[in-house]
């Protein structure tokens, strides 16, 4: 009876044996890659802020609308900006009228300076006739002083005309132009009021309903490119920098179940998002789906390598990330490319190897 459960236990145990999983190194084309999760955006898209607070009077567009870049798409209220660049436009009308109408200020004094240059030529003439009688000891001194007096007293007042002149028309200058600037500055702010595309794209989103009060730190809407899509993916920290421009994506979407789309890395975000401790990284559809819409998720896989014919074991085989187990024993092993099927051997084991998949 002993020799009996001697042998039953043997046999068990061989049997056990037996059952262990075992397979020979196989060459076959190795594709490494590092998974990413994947969300489909809009090309160009941006959230919508307005640069004034107030309350929003109108949506000009709908969700899902085309736009055109300078379209308007909201309107906050803006009756008082509004009536402010009337007033600056009013009184900019009121500058140039005074330089350039009928009833110009400058007109009036080039009047006044005409009349000032006819007495001043008179009394000149009338000056210079007494002063050569003078000179010839003819006529009075009274009347010599009296022409001389008139001649200098126009001589002065064609010069504080002219001056006159000059300094009214820099005043009627400066009022322009200060007039300019502030009715170019009210149609700023007035036009600050009216919300308008930046690109060519569609509406998106739409986040505010007239009524509502609006400030500068909440987006109003959403606009992207109606056609072009972007893939953003998140790449665990661990991987990305294994990731470069150009490299291949293979992408599945929730939407598209039974598709693979291929696409190319097209941005690597440099900031790491703390909450998630992953970065961002955008690829180009080679060829898009005909259907897209903003928010589809799925999975990416980024090739970064990819080696043809070469030794691989299955993944489960390795052991403490460089040993593999053999009918006679324990082997080192050095481990080249791998995904999360296979593993490249490039020394310790060959083809004709037989090994053993560890058991948990």
């Amino acid at each position: 009876m002993r020799y009996l459960l001697i042998s039953l236990v043997f046999l068990v145990f061989l049997s056990c044996g037996d059952k262990q999983e075992k397979v020979f190194p196989q060459k076959s084309e190795l594709v490494s890659s590092v998974y990413a999760s994947a969300i489909i955006q809009p090309d160009s898209i941006y959230k919508v802020y307005a640069v004034v607070a107030g309350i929003l009077e109108g949506n000009l567009v709908e969700e899902g609308e085309l736009v055109t870049k300078g379209d308007a798409i909201l309107q906050v209220n803006n009756r008082t900006p509004k009536l402010n660049s009337e007033n600056a436009y009013l009184t900019l009308q009121q500058s140039k009228e005074n330089i350039q109408g009928n009833a110009a200020i400058l007109k009036s004094i080039k009047d006044d300076i005409y009349a000032a240059e006819l007495k001043f030529k008179n009394d000149s003439i009338n000056f210079t006739r007494q002063k050569r009688l003078w000179d010839q000891n003819i006529g009075s001194k009274a009347e010599y002083d009296n022409q001389k007096l008139a001649y200098e007293l126009s001589k002065n007042q064609l010069n504080q005309q002219k001056s006159s002149y000059e300094r009214t028309k820099n005043d009627l200058e400066t009022a322009l132009q200060q007039a300019k600037n502030s009715y170019s500055s009210s149609k700023i702010i007035a036009e600050d009021y009216t919300i308008n595309s930046k690109i060519n794209g569609k509406v998106y989103a739409l986040y505010k309903e007239p009524g509502e009060l609006i400030n500068t730190l909440e987006p109003l809407g959403a606009i992207g490119s109606a056609t072009n899509f972007k893939i953003e993916m998140l790449i665990d920290e661990v991987d990305i920098i294994k990731i470069k421009l150009g490299q291949i994506a293979l992408v599945t979407l929730d939407a598209y179940p039974m598709e693979v789309f291929k696409a190319t890395v097209s941005k690597i975000y440099p900031q790491k998002d703390e909450s998630s401790q992953t970065f961002k990284v955008e690829a180009l559809f080679d060829s898009p789906p005909k259907v897209l819409y903003p928010g589809l998720a799925g999975e990416g896989n980024i090739v970064i390598s990819k080696k043809a014919d070469v030794v691989t074991i299955p993944r489960a085989y390795l052991v403490d990330g460089h040993k593999v187990i053999t009918e006679d024993g324990t082997v080192t092993v050095e481990v080249g490319a791998e995904n999360l099927e296979r593993v490249e051997i490039i020394s310790g084991i060959t083809e004709n190897d037989l090994i053993l998949k560890p058991v948990e």
